[in-house]
């Protein structure tokens, strides 16, 4: 097998990181930012309108894996409570401002933030003979600056990122958008991902091998399901290619 590329899912795969969504704390810091602009929204009135407009507009899509687009949440607030003074802001700062709160949003709601280990040795060792590429559910808002947080955003291109798409993994559209991208065949690449419907099920569909990350996140299993190669550490992904590499 002639493998040129590998494509990496993000959060449980090359990242451990924890947020809790729940925590009072978030919602807290929001209201207070958006009296700054005008506003004024109890902490409990945006945490319902957060999770209510996520609601809405997973239901309005006509995916089947429908992912939500956390900037858009945060700009139909403003836009629904936006009163004289928000208007009087600059219309710089009324663009930016969806971006900012999605990232106090998710800046708040973030206790962990880190690599695997091995994660960053190990790429720098693959980086040398193939290329590199992301196909991750989340959101541009926060996937791209918390791959530059752990020194790893140069390493991939492209970054696919399903918020901006409106449908999530385990949808082919996001891996062939990668594929193309990289001017590859599905027989060309490894895809490496630490849940078994997403990522395995989600890349087997175009006939991608898949290397599962058993990590401490994911769907650890799912039925009729089996990656063609398991690791329990990242490093151990350096045997994983030369495993495919000789087949």
């Amino acid at each position: 097998m002639i493998i040129r590329g590998l494509i990496f899912d993000i959060n449980g795969t090359l990242i451990d990181i924890h947020t809790n969504e729940g925590h009072d704390e978030i919602y807290r810091i929001l209201s207070h930012l958006l009296t700054y602009q005008g506003i004024t929204l109890h902490r409990n009135e945006i945490r319902d309108l957060f999770f209510q407009i996520m609601k809405d507009q997973r239901r309005s899509s006509k995916e089947e894996h429908p992912e939500f687009d956390a900037v858009a949440i945060f700009r139909e607030i403003i836009s629904r409570y936006a009163n004289n003074f928000t208007h009087t802001l600059t219309a710089e700062k009324l663009k930016q401002l969806p971006l900012i709160m999605a990232e106090v949003y998710r800046a708040a709601s973030r206790f962990k933030l880190q690599l695997y280990p091995g994660v960053k040795e190990t790429l720098d060792l693959l980086r040398m003979k193939y290329r590199l590429a992301i196909v991750s559910d989340g959101q541009t808002a926060w996937a791209v600056p918390e791959l530059n947080a752990v020194g790893l955003l140069n390493y991939f291109k492209p970054v696919i990122v399903s918020g901006d798409f409106g449908y999530r993994k385990p949808d082919t559209r996001l891996f062939e958008t990668a594929l193309k991208e990289m001017n590859m065949q599905p027989s060309e690449v490894l895809y490496i991902g630490n849940d078994m419907r997403r990522d395995v099920f989600g890349a087997q569909q175009l006939g991608v091998k898949t290397v599962f990350f058993k990590s401490n996140q994911g769907e650890q299993e799912k039925e009729g399901i089996n990656p063609e190669y398991i690791i329990y550490n990242f490093p151990e992904l350096l045997n994983a290619v030369s495993f495919f590499e000789t087949r």
